[in-house]
């Protein structure tokens, strides 16, 4: 790579096909069966997986299939069955993912399904998501609890586990072998004297200094060696102990005993398909066509694939698949993406010993980079490839049918509105405020029909008092304006097309600003809501496009954008307000605690739900200025009686 040469970038991936169920990857939907009617017809003659999405982007069903191409166009075609019509009826989108076989279909399709406990698959028992362990391995004294719901925390989790009576059972089993504490203390918080389960021998009171932070990380140590199904002594011991009990005649117990081994040789079965089967991996590839390319990664969790994660990379023209490899990997796992022990490439990387040390510093512990030749792992590999080049060709089929609709829509909208050139570049300006409070403006900004969020704008109105937003959109277009003239960068390209949310008052508004200000020769336009009217200065009537045209639409889009910026920037101002009009009245409480305690809380209600310990766990916080702040609060006999009422 030449000196100064920029690193391929890599971008969060909005197209089609991530199957995992990270919020943050969502595919751009379509609104009607139609929209992807293409996208069936391109379907390959393969085994594989596919998952149906709802307007939402949930995932609403995952089947397998020995042909991709037969099999899903069957729910297009055809009598249905009244359950599979409906769940036809909500599909908004799908996708694929390719397997060798339709073996490794079936087996992906199991994981999947547990993953994202589709809503219209028929082996689905109920619409709760199933428990898992957490162990808090970030924590210096972790804590054992049961969870619903998982996070890149650090933790340890194991599971899932369907039968919640026999996961409850071998907990309480557990906290007798291992007392390792249960309390929600985060982080753990010092006390003169243990609680009860210090005393009943279910807790080494690590909050008291009981233990050191050794020999209870020992004990923790033991507990994620059992649940990892070494097991073996435990269950011995109590087979030991059962058949003792029995042959004293204690037969309560020894079927109490008989319960507790039951409970445990369910879980550890469990456990050894869930954490002992096979390795912790991610399996890399990507693919290049021209200028575009696409990362794939597929979260292989103790041997089983459960779930997958793509990513568009921008900048990869002139440089070796070694370097695009090296970029992908640092871009990705420098995220603080979990780093499993081993990571697969399908193309060996550049500066692989550096790239290793790195993720091993970063993970604690040995990191394995492997270009497999020959056998699984290898053809896992391919696997992976196909399936990115699969991705890549759908998202360019995507882009290229979204960048016509757009320049259709745009070439309507020039005829519609009889402009005199393309309006490659859309601003729409909105007005924000609750009584005539914290009022804002804000812009939007499309290029091309498309957003352009780097470009949009916020304003705080300076000069308005009261609510008139005539006067408040006169206020940011001056300076949107001035600031253009000014040479400011931001502001530097002038829009070929005007928007304005409103109707022929906020239109004249705009319009007599924009004459003063040298630029009344943009085009525009106010856009009404509900009637959906366009009024345009000089225009005797409004113009009505049709409801169903592209030109509209895009317009509407833009008009719904701003007002979408303009409403969040005036909730967070409204937010802060109320945040200092609290906080700022209580002694001691300045502009450093006021941050401390909101980015430990996030919220000012969280705050005041807060108790007294809570509060001292809070950086900068004492034992006087949380009692000072719950009585800021209005709860003052918390602040005077932290313990409660006897």
């Amino acid at each position: 790579m030449a000196t100064g040469a920029k690193k391929p970038e890599v971008e969060s991936g909005e197209g089609v096909g991530a199957a995992n169920s990270d919020k943050s990857s969502h595919l751009p939907l379509p609104t009607s069966h139609a929209s992807y009617t293409e996208k069936l017809e391109h379907l390959p003659d393969h085994p594989g997986v596919y998952l149906m999405r709802d307007a939402r982007g949930a995932i609403i069903y995952v089947g397998k299939a020995a042909s991709l191409k037969n099999r899903v166009r069957s729910y297009f075609h055809g009598q249905l069955p009244p359950r599979t019509a409906l769940m036809v009826s909500h599909i908004a989108d799908l996708e694929y993912i390719l397997t060798d076989n339709e073996v490794e279909a079936l087996i992906l399709e199991c994981n999947l399904i547990k993953e994202h406990r589709p809503r219209y698959n028929v082996n689905l028992k109920d619409d709760k998501s199933y428990p898992y362990i957490k162990i808090t391995l970030q924590e210096q004294y972790p804590r054992m609890q049961i969870t619903r719901s998982l996070a890149r925390d650090g933790s340890r989790y194991f599971g899932p586990y369907t039968n919640v009576g026999a996961l409850r059972e071998t907990l309480k089993l557990l906290r007798s072998f291992f007392p390792v504490r249960t309390c929600r203390d985060t982080p753990l918080q010092r006390r003169s004297r243990p609680c009860l389960n210090a005393h009943i021998n279910r807790c080494l009171a690590p909050c008291t200094g009981a233990v050191s932070p050794a020999v209870y990380r020992q004990a923790v140590d033991n507990l994620v060696m059992f649940l990892e199904g070494r097991h073996t002594a435990l269950v011995r011991d109590l087979k030991a102990q059962m058949e003792v009990a029995a042959a004293g005649l204690e037969f309560e117990k020894a079927a109490r005993l008989r319960d507790q081994l039951r409970a445990v040789e369910e879980i550890s079965a469990r456990q050894k398909l869930a954490a002992a089967s096979g390795e912790d991996a991610d399996a890399v590839a990507f693919a290049c066509e021209g200028e575009a390319a696409l990362g794939l990664i597929f979260f292989s969790r103790g041997g089983k694939v459960i779930g997958r994660d793509h990513f568009f990379l921008t900048g990869t023209a002139g440089f070796s698949r070694a370097e695009v490899m090296a970029a992908l990997l640092k871009e990705y796992y420098s995220r603080g993406t979990e780093i499993p022990p081993h990571i697969l490439l399908h193309d060996e990387p550049e500066d692989t010993a550096t790239i290793a040390s790195w993720l091993a510093q970063r993970r604690g512990g040995r990191v394995e980079l492997k270009v497999p030749q020959r056998g699984g792992k290898f053809k896992l590999l391919q696997l992976v490839h196909e399936n990115a080049v699969s991705l890549l060709q759908e998202h360019l089929q995507a882009r290229r049918r979204r960048e016509e609709g757009d320049k259709a829509a745009l070439l309507e909208l020039q005829q519609a509105l009889d402009l005199p050139q393309l309006p490659r570049r859309m601003e729409a300006y909105d007005i924000s405020n609750f009584q005539g409070s914290n009022p804002v403006g804000a812009m939007a900004v499309f290029v091309d029909g498309r957003p352009l969020p780097a470009a949009y704008r916020r304003f705080q109105i300076k000069t308005v008092t009261g609510p008139n937003d005539f006067a408040s959109l006169q206020e940011i277009l001056t300076r949107r304006f001035q600031r253009a003239a000014a040479g400011d960068q931001r502001f530097g390209e002038l829009p070929d097309l005007v928007l304005i949310d409103g109707g022929p008052g906020q239109l004249h508004a705009a319009r007599e600003v924009m004459a003063a200000l040298g630029v009344a020769s943009i085009a525009t336009f106010g856009l009404a809501k509900e009637e959906e009217l366009l009024y345009c200065e000089g225009s005797p009537a409004p113009l009505r496009l049709a409801r169903d045209s592209q030109a509209l639409k895009l317009l509407q889009h833009l008009r719904d954008e701003v007002h979408r910026f303009a409403i969040t920037y005036h909730r967070q101002q409204r937010q802060k307000a109320v945040f200092r009009s609290v906080l700022d009245d209580i002694p001691g409480v300045g502009a450093k605690r006021r941050q401390a305690l909101l980015r430990h809380f996030g919220s000012l209600e969280r705050i005041g739900g807060a108790t007294l310990e809570e509060l001292q766990a809070v950086t900068g916080i004492n034992r006087a200025v949380a009692a000072r702040i719950l009585a800021g609060l209005g709860r003052k006999n918390d602040a005077e009686n932290p313990y409660g009422s006897p």
